[in-house]
Formats: C-alpha cells, sequence, structure tokens
C-alpha cells in the first residue's frame, strides 16, 4: 500500500534474539513492505543482517548496523552512518528492551543500572541524536516502544523492566511536547503480553509463569486476556505503521494500548 513510501526508517532492536518473530524484526519488515527504506540496528549484528536479507528477498530496501545503544559513541555513530546511507531519518522506531525478573529487594544494584541503561538510555540516547535531524528535515516520527508493564502489575515481578517503561512514557509525553512545534510527533506503543522470541528465551519469566515450562506459560498468559491469546510481533509492528505513517499526523504524546483487553481487569 505504500503507507511508508520514500520514507527512511531506522528500527533500533531489528534483530531477534531467536527463531520466529520480535517486534523490532516484525516492525522492519513491515517499513520495507509499506515503502520504506529501512536502517535495520541491532547490538546482535548477524540478526539485522538476517532482517535486512528477508527484506531484500522481498525486493526492498535495507542497511545493517551494528551498536550497543546503551552507549552514547554508538548512537552517535549509528545516526551518522544512517545519513551517510539515506541523508535522512523520518522515522525512529525505539524497539530495545530486556527483562530482569525481581522486586527492589531482589534484584541487585548492577542489574537495575544494566536493565535501565539498556530499556531507557538507549531511548534517551537516540532521541538526543534524531530529533536535531529531523528538526532541520522539517519533521518526523518517533515511536518509543513501552510496555503494559508500565501502567500495571501484570502478574509478575520484574521492577526493573516496569520502571523503565514507566520512565519511557514521561520521557515521551513531555518531549512530545518540546517537539511539537518542529513537527515531531513522538508515541510510545504499550504492548501487552506477546508471544515473542524474547520472552521464549527469558528464563526468568518462564520461571515464574510455570517454574521453567515454557510450553505452561504460553498457556498462562493465553488465559491472563480477555481475547483468550497472546499477541504477535505483528500486532506491535502493525500499531507502529499507524504512528509511523501520515495517517497518524494529528497524533502525538498518545501510549497505545496493544494487549487484547488486558489492562481492562481488574484482576
Amino acid at each position: 500500500m505504500n503507507r511508508l513510501k520514500g520514507k527512511i526508517a531506522m528500527v533500533v532492536g531489528a534483530g531477534s534474539v531467536g527463531p520466529g518473530w520480535g517486534n523490532g524484526k516484525a516492525t522492519a519488515v513491515t517499513f520495507a513492505r509499506e515503502g520504506a527504506q529501512v536502517f535495520c540496528v541491532d547490538r546482535n549484528g548477524k540478526a539485522a543482517e538476517e532482517t535486512v536479507a528477508i527484506i531484500a528477498s522481498e525486493g526492498g530496501k535495507a542497511t545493517a548496523f551494528t551498536a550497543d545503544v546503551s552507549k552514547g559513541s554508538d548512537v552517535e555513530a549509528m545516526v551518522a552512518a544512517c545519513l551517510k546511507a539515506y541523508g535522512r531519518v523520518d522515522v525512529l522506531d525505539n524497539n530495545v528492551g530486556i527483562a530482569e525478573t525481581g522486586g527492589v529487594v531482589e534484584v541487585p544494584e548492577a542489574d537495575w543500572d544494566r536493565v535501565f541503561a539498556v530499556n531507557l538510555k538507549s531511548a534517551y540516547l537516540a532521541m538526543k541524536h534524531v530529533i536535531p535531524v529531523m528538526e532541520k528535515q522539517g519533521g518526523g516520527s518517533i515511536i518509543n516502544i513501552s510496555s503494559i508493564a508500565s501502567i500495571r502489575h501484570i502478574g509478575v515481578s520484574y521492577v526493573t523492566y516496569a520502571a523503565t517503561k514507566a520512565a519511557m512514557n514521561q520521557m515521551t509525553r513531555v518531549t512530545a511536547v518540546d517537539c511539537a512545534p518542529k513537527h515531531i510527533r513522538i508515541n510510545a506503543i504499550l504492548p501487552g503480553l506477546m508471544k515473542t522470541p524474547m520472552v521464549e528465551h527469558s528464563a526468568g519469566l518462564a520461571a515464574s509463569y510455570a517454574k521453567g515450562d515454557v510450553e505452561a506459560m504460553w498457556k498462562k498468559r493465553d488465559a491472563q486476556v480477555p481475547m483468550g491469546h497472546m499477541g504477535e510481533a505483528w500486532d506491535v509492528a502493525n500499531a507502529a505503521l499507524f504512528l509511523a505513517s501520515d495517517e497518524s499526523r494529528y497524533v502525538t504524546g498518545i501510549e497505545l494500548v496493544v494487549d487484547g483487553g488486558l489492562t481492562l481487569k481488574v484482576s
């Protein structure tokens, strides 16, 4: 449908931690299918290249870049490389995130710092370096991938994840107001319980839900959702597509919940 025709989209976290479709991977491919040229960033270079290969096999255009986006120097290099390759950044999708289980008593200080660096600092750094580019070119769209864990307790204690995503929501709001006069829209997507490789490979989540039994975890997560099943990466990707496209030109500062109705429940 070419909803992103002519746009350059940077997807941070465009790889996948295992076989299947993670949110960033699905988003990068969806953007390309809708006409965007995609700059695929991941800490795992091979994972980014795999996403690029899928896009290329479908006739799209994409470039892979390896970066640890919790480091300012890597983010600065990432943006410079995108500008060298494509000359602009129309869409920034911040899709990096890790989850460590445990409450404030159980979580080691080092894990607290690491999760905040990966989940929150990475988005701050990406926006810090991309916003001036978007302002110079006349506008753009930034999409921060948060979580319903930022607004609800969803049955598993992972305070670092919840706290970083809650902070991301407020960072999205205040920056959306700051950037609105510059024609830069900034929104957040709050996915619910998703069936993705990141969740599947999280030993802490599987242990919390079902003593390490992944299949039992899937069943428990399905049962939590009013619709009766978890979401998929494509659900997040399609929400990101709307926010990246000109269809959402009058939308900024929102938290778009994609959760099958889970946050509507009392218990």
